[in-house]
């Protein structure tokens, strides 16, 4: 289905402003989606790009890169994979089945989502009154509930609908929401029907962990609700203030390789660097940052640090990585393991290996880089048995998280020199665990 709409407005929470103004117009040319400034918007005196180098500030139309449909900046506000059902269901839930068939184009998806959606933007038919889409109050009981009935397919009744739409605006495939609660956002993360393992505790527990090892991540904290359980993790996008929430722009690593999610298998932590060394405020802290989370990563086995699972904020003028997020153990039956990006050249292996070959890129002499791995080793050696208690992880999934996930053999395989003491540390870790 094609939206009715040839064209949206773009409302943009300028830094530390709590209220939005409109900054462009999203316009249908064809098959794809335009980007104009509005006169307005260039006339003010704090106006900023909304992007770097893909919508520098300016009076031109200014199209998509290559074959994409719209801009990636833009295309970063919209639903993934569970909003988009969420908005399907609500949409065609009376077809059953047969609506998760159904072919909604990118316009649809952004003026059908909820407004308080991750990053400064959203989008509007209106260029001079602003109107959110924002869904009223919801218990997690109630999210809960609307999140195991869209899992399903099975049509939302419009209490729980309007309850769920709040939340379709984030990014991801797993079931969530969005909730505020105490003066704090949160992402609520619930179960899948098809989980092997409790997903929500094992994320509980891999992103306490790299905290814990030193890292920026955002804060993390289980609830349980109808007898299942939820994970909250705190929204690093927004800051209450006294006259309300502020919001920051931020890009994904999709946006800042000039990527969609057809060419998703050309992202690299190695491009990564090079944009950090370009265009971000402190290059050697981020990238310090960035070199730690892929070695958690692979400590973890998540490997599913795609483009979109990186990010920065955006104010204007440069980059910093935010908080690191969705950091989840994924199930791994075999021995050898791949990254969703590209580490070193064409390799993604899931080895430290790769890592230390790839240190220079993230301007790391090797001690800094061994330093590294092993305080993130010396970390989950001290707090594993607090966290994992904590999380209340069943004896038979904290079997799969140590047997299979965390510190699988497979990471340390290659190491050599001063490097082999590392391999040695993880043995005796991973018998202690």
């Amino acid at each position: 289905m094609t939206s009715n709409a040839d064209q949206c407005f773009v409302w943009l929470w300028l830094p530390d402003e709590t209220e939005p103004v409109v900054a462009g117009n999203l316009v249908r040319d064809k098959s794809r989606f335009v980007f104009v400034y509005g006169k307005s918007y260039l006339a003010r005196k704090n106006a900023i790009a909304l992007n770097l180098r893909e919508l520098p500030l300016g009076t031109e139309v200014i199209e998509p890169i290559d074959s994409m449909t719209m801009p990636s900046s833009i295309r970063d506000g919209s639903p993934d994979a569970w909003g988009r059902r969420v908005i399907i269901n609500r949409l065609y839930g009376k077809q059953g089945a047969a609506a998760y068939n159904q072919d909604l184009d990118e316009l649809t998806y952004l003026m059908e989502s909820g407004s308080d959606r991750i990053g400064a933007l959203d989008f509007q038919t209106s260029a001079t009154e602003f109107v959110p889409r924002n869904s009223r109050s919801a218990t997690l009981d109630e999210l809960m509930q609307a999140a195991d009935l869209v899992d399903k397919g099975v049509p939302l009744p419009i209490d729980l609908d309007q309850a769920l739409n709040h939340g379709t605006s984030i990014g991801g495939a797993r079931p969530k929401a969005l909730i505020e609660s105490n003066g704090h956002k949160y992402v609520a993360k619930f179960s899948a029907s098809n989980d092997q393992i409790n997903v929500v505790k094992s994320e509980f527990i891999a992103m306490k962990l790299a905290s814990l090892t030193g890292m920026n991540v955002a804060p993390v904290r289980m609830e349980r609700v109808l007898g299942k359980d939820v994970l909250l993790i705190e929204r690093f996008d927004r800051t209450a203030t006294e006259k309300g929430w502020t919001r920051k722009i931020m890009a994904s690593a999709l946006t800042l390789f000039g990527l969609d999610e057809m060419l998703t298998r050309y992202c690299s932590y190695e491009q990564l660097t090079d944009i950090i060394r370009a265009d971000f405020t402190d290059p050697k802290a981020d990238l310090k940052e960035l070199f730690s989370r892929l070695v958690f990563n692979i400590l973890c086995s998540n490997t599913d640090d795609h483009g979109r699972n990186h990010a920065a904020f955006f104010d204007g003028k440069a980059y910093q990585l935010t908080p690191a997020y969705d950091i989840c153990p994924q199930m791994r039956l075999g021995t050898e393991a791949t990254q969703a990006m590209l580490i070193l050249g064409n390799n993604n292996q899931s080895r430290l290996s790769v890592c230390l070959a790839a240190r220079e890129k993230f301007l790391l002499e090797e001690a800094q880089a061994l330093e590294i791995i092993e305080q993130q080793l010396e970390a989950i050696a001290i707090y594993w048995s607090s966290v994992c208690a904590e999380s209340g992880i069943s004896e038979i999934d904290l079997q799969v998280l140590k047997s299979r996930q965390m510190l699988n053999p497979y990471a340390f395989e290659g190491l050599s020199g001063n490097a082999e003491r590392v391999a040695n540390q993880a043995e005796r870790i991973r018998r202690s665990l």
